[in-house]
């Protein structure tokens, strides 16, 4: 996917929920992944030219795992002539074998704080479409309901609007920008990723796919007309 392509995607999303206002400092949530990278760089860009002014921060909550570099991360940022924090923790001790609920939770909470204590009035999550269609899913797999988290969410105890640049892209995209600009990835170091539920969703998403082409296009348009309703 070229850089115009992405903006493109983003851009859209941006106006259909209003996602951006003038004087805006959002905090970009960057683990080092992929799609974390895409997303910086759709910001980074779209700065140059939107008609709002807005100013973007990167920021990393370290879990406290041994080895986690977050060096080629601020690279990234600098090239980008994006400030960048680090955020130290003891959650991968705090959370142990419990499970990602907690983790995710914590480390929210920790993000958060340090987005506030910056100044920002918004943060930003690198959530992509199959992550949307995903939620869903697994909402009614194991919850039996039909959900998945919003384009924007409003957190009225912190002051702080959460947005989802990224949700219109699709992981292939993503996957190719990423590939095609040799983003430098760092590798997750926490112990459960790829063995959770989500990981079974996303396999059985690619295989529904693959039989019926177009599906997660589809179900995406469900989402848009049936959860989010703008």
């Amino acid at each position: 996917m070229k850089l115009q392509r992405l903006y493109s995607y983003v851009r859209q999303a941006v106006d259909d929920y209003n996602m951006i206002d003038d004087g805006d400092k959002m905090a970009v949530g960057m683990s080092g992944g992929k799609d974390s990278y895409t997303l910086l760089y759709a910001l980074a860009g779209l700065r140059r030219f939107y008609p709002d002014r807005f100013d973007i921060v990167a920021i990393t909550v370290d879990l406290g795992y041994e080895g986690f570099d977050t060096g080629l991360i601020k690279g990234v940022c600098d090239s980008l002539d994006v400030e960048y924090y680090v955020v130290p923790t003891r959650i991968s001790e705090m959370t142990g074998d419990k499970g990602c609920s907690l983790c995710a939770r914590l480390r929210k909470g920790a993000f958060g704080e340090k987005a506030s204590g910056l100044g920002c009035n918004k943060m930003a999550y690198a959530h992509n479409r199959d992550d949307a269609v995903e939620t869903m899913l697994l909402s009614l797999m194991y919850e039996g309901r039909i959900s998945c988290f919003q384009p924007v969410t409003r957190y009225d105890d912190t002051c702080l609007t959460l947005i989802r640049p990224l949700i219109y892209v699709p992981a292939g995209r993503v996957m190719g920008f990423a590939k095609s600009n040799e983003l430098p990835i760092v590798k997750n170091p926490c112990p459960f990723d790829n063995a959770t539920e989500r990981t079974y969703v996303r396999d059985l998403l690619n295989d529904m796919e693959k039989h019926a082409p177009g599906t997660k296009d589809r179900m995406m348009t469900a989402i848009k007309k049936g959860i989010w309703q703008y």
